[in-house]
């Protein structure tokens, strides 16, 4: 049992528990930490020289929720500085030690980055769920969000801007491979925001599928080299002109408008783990330059988005 520190003896007396507080609680058991470190654990120093390393456990704790909350390096220093919450969580104690500052954070991350980490984690978590049954199953739902916008000024060389309906985005897209039954995300792939969603079908299967559930953006995948020849049942929807070209109240018409709208009701569980990026852990926009910093931040993110659906799951089944 961890020793009670200055700062939470703090704030012992308030009966209060804030959101955030509450959540992180939830988290602390919900993530497999010891699974995740063991991933990590063969990439991080031993500290045999220099400084001696922050434990790997709180790196990842702080790693954590610099995704959850959508923080910056020194924004999650000031934070542990700040609130009781965090430092618990973290397992910082002010009155014995500074908090672990933002170029440590710069170079775990970097860490994580070099060594394709962070898509390591994600699968763990996937292969975690899976043994619970939650993951894997029949069917696959395909979407692309709208690209978000770059933080920075100046142009990314490395994202690009494309249209969608009549507005434009510049920045990157995130294409996600979801389970058909439970909507949690088994596969990632990350663009410029230019690419065609199309064009990137065959990376977002996870190969065992029978049925693939997608938008109209996917028109053609079933004809593609790649994927000409695979057992598929592809659910994709027409495009709003093919109906409306038929005459109001043509009984074809009604009947394919009814069929669309069945198959959106599938395809709307990969909405859902995008809803949870960006309101929940609020990550809508890009924070770093290029297309490999961000594509590690994505896998750290859908990560933490499986264990909050799992969680979620759980709860509307117990």
């Amino acid at each position: 049992m961890r020793q009670a520190s200055f700062s939470r003896l703090e704030v012992q007396g308030h009966k209060r528990v804030t959101r955030k507080a509450a959540f992180l609680k939830r988290m602390e058991t919900l993530v497999p930490w010891s699974d995740l470190e063991a991933v990590i654990e063969p990439h991080y120093p031993k500290g045999k020289r220099g400084r001696p390393p922050i434990g790997l456990a709180r790196m990842l704790r702080l790693h954590f929720l610099q995704r959850w909350f959508s923080l910056s390096d020194e924004a999650v220093e000031d934070t542990l500085y700040d609130m009781p919450a965090f430092r618990e969580f973290v397992g910082v104690d002010l009155w014995n030690e500074a908090a672990p500052d933002a170029p440590t954070l710069l170079k775990y991350r970097r860490r994580l980055e070099r060594h394709e980490l962070t898509r390591q984690l994600f699968e763990s978590v996937n292969e975690q769920l899976s043994r619970e049954g939650l993951q894997m199953r029949e069917g696959t739902l395909i979407y692309a969000p709208p690209s978000t916008k770059n933080a920075d000024r100046a142009r990314d060389p490395q994202m690009h801007q494309t249209r969608k309906g009549n507005e434009w985005y510049f920045g990157m897209k995130a294409h996600i491979g979801a389970d058909e039954d439970s909507g949690l995300v088994h596969t990632l792939h990350a663009t410029a925001a230019n690419k065609a969603d199309v064009s990137q079908t065959e990376h977002l299967l996870h190969g065992d599928e029978r049925r693939v559930w997608a938008d109209a953006g996917y028109i053609g995948a079933d004809k593609r080299e790649a994927l000409s020849d695979r057992p598929i049942q592809w659910q994709i929807a027409r495009r709003r002109s093919t109906i409306k070209a038929l005459p109001e109240g043509h009984a074809l018409r009604e009947l394919l408008k009814q069929v669309d709208t069945l198959k959106a009701r599938v395809r709307a569980r990969v909405e859902h783990p995008f809803q949870i990026l960006k309101n929940l852990f609020g990550h809508r926009k890009t924070r770093y330059k290029g297309l490999a910093k961000n594509t590690a931040q994505l896998y750290s993110l859908f990560a933490l988005v499986n264990l909050v659906k799992a969680a979620r799951l759980r709860a509307f089944c117990a």
